[in-house]
């Protein structure tokens, strides 16, 4: 029997879908815009394959689709906060924590919008589980080769606006010293340097 739901007037998906109106890298002057609607997708994919590779090549038993479906979330608290510049968010560890305060509430606020039935699903998304650990690392890790990719592209483009973030963001995925990421590096990124008829 189905059950019955009282009917919301929900604005979650409505806020959601205003992920695209906020960019990103909003210091640099970008060759062309880039929002967190795209970036979120890139990262959904990314973190997707990094947990492919985690099982195939070392024995690991990730769940791929979740992964991608937090890089998916993972920046949609920026909806409200907007995008913090990098210098000023890791400015210093009182900035961290606060900007870290910050960002729990705007997801707070952002599951408070969802019907009382959809919460728990959305809330085990938008926050980490402990026994989930690797997996949000992995996310971590796909929202810096996402960006490192984006100083690619912006380089190949005669852009040098991103040249030290390129090597800021590659010092940090190397710091992070993750097995799928060098994998993914060394398979994936060069690709990124080439033109539409290279890849060909």
């Amino acid at each position: 029997m189905e059950r019955e739901y009282k009917e919301y007037d929900s604005s979650f998906f409505a806020m959601l879908s205003r992920m695209k109106y906020i960019n990103r890298w909003a210091l640099m002057r970008n060759s062309y815009p880039e929002n967190i609607s795209e970036h979120s997708l890139e990262v959904g994919m990314i973190a997707h394959v990094l947990a492919v590779i985690s099982n195939k090549k070392y024995g690991n038993h990730l769940n791929a689709e979740r992964a991608a479906l937090i890089g998916m979330y993972h920046d949609c608290t920026e909806i409200i906060t907007g995008d913090m510049p990098t210098p000023i968010k890791y400015y210093n560890r009182d900035t961290v924590e606060a900007y870290k305060y910050v960002e729990e509430q705007a997801a707070k606020d952002l599951l408070d919008m969802l019907p009382d039935y959809l919460r728990d699903e959305y809330e085990a998304i938008l926050f980490p589980k402990e026994e989930e650990e690797y997996l949000w690392k992995l996310v971590k890790a796909a929202d810096r080769l996402s960006a490192y990719i984006k100083c690619i592209e912006e380089e190949k483009a005669g852009n040098r606006e991103f040249a030290n973030a390129k090597s800021s963001v590659y010092a940090k995925l190397t710091e992070m010293d993750i097995p799928e990421v060098r994998d993914f590096v060394r398979d994936f990124v060069e690709a990124y340097k080439k033109t539409l008829d290279e890849l060909k």
